[in-house]
């Protein structure tokens, strides 16, 4: 298993009341899966990414990622974890604009020094075909365009996870369908992918799909037509 978590419990203090976003939270994926994560709004999904992603700790509960139990760590040592292990995408792009495509995607490993930035940031968008739009700033680009230049961003780490909240949400239907494309293509290569949906037609491209109510996992299910034993 690249991913465990056993009983994952998160509470938020709201105008004087407790609020209990995560409910002793335990699930597991293994490398190589595509898992959407389902449920209505104020379920405790971005919670859940939020803990999966090392963006925030539990206030019980263990979380193992690659069989280390990274649920206490500090933060210093959760920002390493995240440089090294997990690429993220979101609803809204994040794409620094008047900046051009290559440069957006090479950020990353600018920040670690990194020589080859250039040439990696080339190839990581000529995997989300956007090789002839390199130069390109984000106000040049149509909506799914930026979606893959973000993608292209998240994968220059070369991760072992991509997790993508609501990685569809600004997009129509035929550009969020070649967006899913990307990651099943992606996944068929091996990168374990966490996605955060509220669409059906999302989920249904993820091999298992796992709904969350109130902070609790209430279905685990696997999507067998995507599904190789």
């Amino acid at each position: 298993m690249i991913i465990t978590t056993e009983n994952l419990v998160k509470n938020y203090v709201l105008g004087g009341s407790t609020v209990t976003a995560l409910d002793r939270v335990s699930l597991s994926i293994d490398k190589g899966d595509m898992v959407a994560i389902t449920g209505p709004s104020g379920s405790g999904k971005s919670t859940l990414m939020n803990m999966l992603g090392c963006l925030d700790r539990p206030d019980s509960g263990h979380y193992f990622l690659d069989g280390s139990d990274v649920s206490q760590l500090s933060k210093d040592k959760l920002a390493e974890i995240r440089n090294k292990k997990i690429g993220f995408v979101f609803q809204v792009f994040s794409l620094i604009p008047r900046t051009s495509a290559l440069e957006n995607v090479e950020l990353p490993l600018l920040y670690s020094g990194r020589l080859s930035a250039g040439r990696e940031a080339m190839e990581a968008l000529d995997m989300v075909g956007l090789a002839d739009r390199v130069h390109h700033e984000p106000s040049q680009l149509s909506g799914g365009e930026r979606q893959r230049v973000a993608i292209a961003r998240a994968l220059i780490t070369k991760p072992s996870i991509l997790l993508a909240d609501e990685p569809t949400g600004n997009l129509d239907s035929k550009t969020s369908a070649e967006v899913l494309d990307i990651f099943s293509a992606l996944n068929d290569n091996g990168l374990t992918m966490v996605v955060v949906t509220h669409d059906p037609d999302v989920a249904s491209r993820c091999k298992r799909v796992v709904r969350i109510v109130d902070g609790a996992i209430v279905s685990d299910t696997l999507n067998r037509k995507n599904h190789k034993a």
